[in-house]
């Protein structure tokens, strides 16, 4: 069975305020849409992802997807379901998952149970039971309602692609459907339920999306990266360290600026992430790193944890040399590699030490530094 998810981001978000729709919002470094797309374009039985975006609203898709393969985005309509056509009209395949970009976390679990179901039924959909008491309301709370047999339904919704289309061709109703199921069972085709799972509940509100983020740093795990660095004495200073011009007799060789500081904490917050070492991002066979600054380096791998949803809690870096003297300078590269890294002047610690004249820095031939980061970040499936 080949599948296609299409996803539905082409709400204005209006209900929640403030202007930029609630799927380029962020949770943790990751737009709501992004979020949502990579928890479907990852699942080995998915085909093809696609997304449907709002009029005038590529652009900010576009940059919330960057990387990600969803092809040409799907221009939606006025209302869900006019997306929802359009979408099925530009894709292709044996089946289709529909889901609501406000749902960001979708379990794998999910979706096999969606697909598996298609087996037999036309549609199938995950669904959570009514827990609270339901009751009437207008102006004072009126009687209560019968919960028995009450379900709560949520999306991605699995349906025969053929099935759904014609569905939706024969829906003659003048409101527009809330969502898939609605359009199958009027057709008289039936849907089946599948266990939902609570963290496919539906972003709206501000609340909501603080709910969202404390359940992404509940999923957290703590994380710690090595990083070490090594530059030899060569020609004039002064020298780069920290971030900060300390003023020495002599240089350091190196490709860019030889800021070992700055190297050792980027190949360690590289290393906690996993992804890589500073080598494979900035090689030194390139000649645009030459001489540059090596804010650069660690910028990015703050930048590049972040977009992946890590939370970096604290960075500490030993200086291994004779000279110079980093105690002077300390303070100044503290606040620096905290300014870069966008942390708190309690988040980033520099020592320094000496190995006692042994070795290439006890002959003060260079400097060394090492460095530990620890994270906290969602494990990338």
């Amino acid at each position: 069975m080949t599948i296609t998810a299409l996803i539905v981001a082409a709400g204005k978000g209006e209900r929640l305020g403030g202007g930029t729709p609630k799927q380029f919002r962020t949770l943790s470094g990751k737009s709501v849409l992004r979020w949502a797309v990579e928890a479907l374009v990852q699942h080995p039985a998915i085909k093809t992802t696609r997304v449907v975006v709002g009029p005038g609203q590529h652009p900010q898709a576009a940059e919330a997807l960057a990387g990600i393969d969803v092809g040409e985005l799907i221009e939606g309509g006025a209302s869900r379901a006019e997306s929802v056509r359009n979408g099925l009209v530009a894709i292709e395949g044996d089946a289709v998952l529909v889901h609501d970009a406000a749902r960001p976390f979708c379990p794998t679990d999910v979706v096999d149970r969606l697909i598996a179901r298609l087996e037999f039924f036309e549609g199938a959909a995950p669904v959570l039971p009514v827990s609270d008491t339901i009751a009437k309301a207008s102006e004072i709370l009126g009687e209560p309602v019968d919960r028995n047999g009450l379900v709560r339904v949520q999306t991605p919704q699995a349906f025969r692609l053929d099935g759904l289309r014609r569905a939706y061709a024969n829906w003659s109703r003048a409101e527009a459907p809330t969502d898939e199921t609605t359009v199958l069972r009027e057709a008289g085709m039936k849907v089946a339920m599948v266990a939902g799972d609570r963290a496919l509940e539906k972003i709206t509100t501000v609340e909501d999306f603080e709910r969202a983020e404390q359940w992404l740093e509940s999923r957290m795990v703590p994380r710690t990266g090595m990083g070490f660095d090594v530059h030899a004495f060569s020609g004039e200073g002064p020298i780069m360290m920290g971030g900060i011009e300390i003023p020495h007799s002599r240089g350091l060789a190196g490709h860019s600026d030889a800021d070992v500081v700055l190297h050792a904490l980027t190949d360690a917050l590289l290393g906690a992430a996993g992804f890589g070492d500073i080598g494979q991002h900035f090689p030194p066979s390139d000649p645009q790193w030459k001489g540059v600054s090596s804010d650069i380096f660690l910028r990015h791998a703050v930048d590049l944890l972040r977009s992946n949803g890590a939370i970096i809690d604290h960075m500490d870096c030993t200086v291994i040399a004779e000279e110079p003297k980093v105690g002077p300078h300390r303070s100044a590269m503290r606040a620096r590699v905290a300014e870069i890294a966008g942390l708190g002047l309690d988040q980033v610690s520099i020592k320094a030490t000496t190995t006692e004249s042994l070795g290439f820095t006890g002959r003060r031939e260079g400097i060394a530094a090492q460095a530990v980061a620890s994270i906290r970040m969602t494990p990338i499936k």
